[in-house]
């Protein structure tokens, strides 16, 4: 039995989302594209997690939209249907530690080697990290598979129990990874190496997620970075209906069964106007149905749900690229809210993406790759400034880093932000460096308050409400500079 990605992803979510075959029908329908990337039997490593579930006081069992996916007894029929079960058992999915789960799903999926032809997680930053992991861990993973013995590391008796039930002693397979894992050239390619039947790497990939393409395409090597569909958890959006297309290119075929869409046009404001609008960013018109958009124009995307939502806001700008049929292809711009504002300023996170993207060439000739930033607003001094927070995979020189506090600052071209910086209304933008390490201990404190990882996203502004984030960044500042490109 052959399949493709295509009936992957739609017969396994959509399937158990609406509880009939309606939706798939209708997306297989939106393309017949089932020759991109064959599958054969196999088995898929997915690095997903549960969370836990509560009782509401009206004793209504909640959790979040994947854990109920990842329970559901269709969701799991349905991968087993199209031959694409993962590795790991369910008791590494809903094992109560992170680090634990994380180790082991690297393990099942290396067990599995032979058989693995595609790699998911719900978002690239959840693969780049696990990558990074594996990094770290793979002797201790080669030693666990050689002896047949899981790691002493892992104390959670449900999984270790479970692991233990499909490990066994393996030398020949320890040491084939030992030795592909050591000839690896900065672990380019990592992905194809240990798993060679691997087809893909499936995730979402767009919005916030663009920044760890990168480093993600250098672990997939000569594999595609396919874009998972968009979705939230208020309910399912489009369709990628062209897998073949760069995730930095991807749109979004609206799915109409879904939901009841409609669109806010959105302007942003010129001339006068931009001195008045620090609250709203964007000039809104009434909004517009799923038939009255027009391509080349960016809206506000408004969801009607069966599940009793009405009306309601996504805070997503997304741009009509162009129709597919009758349906209008979306591509995903940034989320409305302002990132960085001080007075008339006013930078979005796709705006504090692209001028990071900017410094950060700088970092290319030194070989230095940049983990994950973030950004604060700082207004205790006078005039008020900019705060970006970055980690490094290893230390840069002085001159390298001030040139990159430099190329942040005027890669702002905000009207506002320029105009404010050369009248010195905002004080000279800070680059701090932190410690290595420091945006994994921000995911673990989300951890702890009860967060699942498929639904942690680098928060890309700190307000000075999240005093514990801050607390985090601040006491792993290594270094810090101020830019001078507007003179001091």
């Amino acid at each position: 039995m052959m399949n493709c990605l295509r009936t992957h992803f739609k017969y396994s979510v959509l399937r158990t989302h609406s509880g009939t075959g309606k939706d798939l029908h209708f997306v297989i329908a939106l393309k017949n594209n089932c020759s991109e990337y064959p599958i054969s039997e196999g088995k898929a490593l997915q690095f997903v997690y549960g969370s836990k579930q509560v009782l509401t006081p009206g004793g209504i069992l909640a959790t979040t939209a994947t854990t109920n996916l990842y329970r559901s007894q269709r969701y799991k029929e349905g991968m087993k249907d199209i031959q694409s079960q993962g590795c790991s058992p369910d008791e590494v999915i809903f094992g109560p530690d992170f680090n634990q789960s994380l180790y082991c799903h690297l393990l099942c999926g290396l067990i599995y080697s032979d058989e693995v032809h595609s790699v998911f997680s719900t978002f690239a930053h959840s693969l780049v990290h696990a990558f990074q992991t594996l990094e770290e861990v793979w002797e201790e993973l080669c030693a666990d598979i050689r002896d047949g013995v899981v790691s002493e590391k892992i104390t959670v008796p449900s999984i270790r129990e479970a692991v233990s039930k499909i490990l066994k002693p393996n030398p020949e397979l320890a040491d084939s990874i030992h030795k592909k894992c050591a000839g690896l050239s900065n672990w380019y390619g990592v992905i194809p190496a240990l798993w060679p039947k691997a087809k893909y790497v499936y995730g979402i990939m767009t919005g916030s997620m663009e920044p760890y393409l990168k480093k993600l395409r250098h672990y997939a090597g000569h594999l595609p970075l396919i874009s998972a569909d968009y979705g939230a958890s208020e309910g399912w959006v489009g369709s990628n209906i062209d897998p073949t297309v760069p995730p930095e290119q991807v749109t979004y075929a609206v799915l109409p069964q879904t939901g009841y869409f409609e669109f806010i046009p959105l302007e942003k404001p010129t001339g006068e106007e931009t001195e008045n609008s620090a609250a709203i960013h964007y000039i809104e018109s009434e909004p517009v149905g799923l038939t009255e958009v027009e391509v080349g124009k960016i809206y506000e995307v408004v969801l009607t749900t069966f599940a009793g939502l009405y009306r309601y806001r996504l805070g997503d700008v997304v741009k009509i690229a162009r129709f597919h049929n009758s349906t209008p292809e979306l591509q995903f711009i940034c989320r409305r809210s302002l990132v960085l504002s001080i007075n008339i300023d006013k930078n979005t996170e796709k705006d504090l993406q692209l001028a990071v993207e900017e410094a950060a060439k700088l970092l290319e000739g030194e070989k230095l790759e940049l983990v994950d930033f973030t950004s604060y607003v700082e207004k205790s001094s006078d005039p008020g400034r900019y705060v970006i927070f970055w980690e490094l995979s290893s230390e840069a020189t002085d001159d390298v880093l001030s040139g990159c506090a430099n190329a942040l600052d005027l890669a702002f071209l905000d009207a506002g932000y320029m105009g404010s910086r050369k009248i010195k209304t905002i004080g000279p933008l800070e680059l701090r460096v932190l410690r290595k390490g420091t945006f994994r201990e921000i995911l673990l404190h989300f951890l702890t308050l009860g967060g699942a990882v498929s639904q942690f996203k680098t928060p890309r502004f700190v307000s000075p409400a999240n005093g514990k984030v801050l607390q985090i960044l601040n006491r792993n500042v290594a270094k810090s500079y101020f830019s001078t490109a507007y003179g001091l």
